[in-house]
């Protein structure tokens, strides 16, 4: 018997602020970010990425981090006024008749009705995040959990300045 082959679309919806508060916390430094680079093909396991989300608060967005999400993963930043609870749920409802898996990175339980209602619509959820920080009644109402770690992120070196340029000439 051949091994039956699945072919789903899936797009990943994610609450930057939640998870980079989350990772933050558990890393105990500012400097610390999502590797997306080895997280997404993790997250999809040989599944086919329609488009990437990233919603964000705030307008101090990197460019080179939105062009870098482009390029690789068909990636959109969008900036939020307040927090992405309202623009991550409506884009998710705007997609849940094109995509056969949303994976949701975030671990607000202020998504649990979106989940509710997007299995509703036959969408398989999937939730992605730090398990310590996220929801348990989030966990569970996923059709899935998908447990980010410290392999998942990388802590990166701001351009400090060098010893040479922190002396003062006088």
């Amino acid at each position: 018997m051949e091994p039956v082959l699945i072919h789903q679309s899936v797009t990943i919806l994610c609450d930057g602020n939640n998870i980079e508060r989350s990772i933050h916390d558990l890393s105990k430094t500012k400097n610390a970010m999502i590797n997306f680079d080895s997280l997404i093909p993790k997250l999809l396991n040989n599944r086919g990425l329609k488009r990437l989300y990233y919603f964000r608060e705030g307008k101090s967005i990197s460019s080179k981090f939105a062009d870098r999400l482009h390029e690789n993963y068909y990636g959109t930043v969008i900036p939020c006024h307040k927090s992405a609870d309202i623009p991550l749920t409506i884009k998710a409802t705007q997609l849940a008749s094109k995509v056969d898996t949303i994976i949701i990175m975030s671990g607000d339980s202020d998504f649990v009705d979106l989940v509710t209602h997007l299995k509703g619509e036959g969408v398989r959820v999937e939730i992605a995040a730090i398990k310590k920080t996220t929801a348990q009644i989030l966990m569970d109402e996923a059709d899935y959990f998908h447990e980010i770690t410290e392999e998942d992120w990388f802590v990166y070196k701001s351009p400090g300045k060098t010893k040479k340029q922190k002396k003062k000439l006088f």
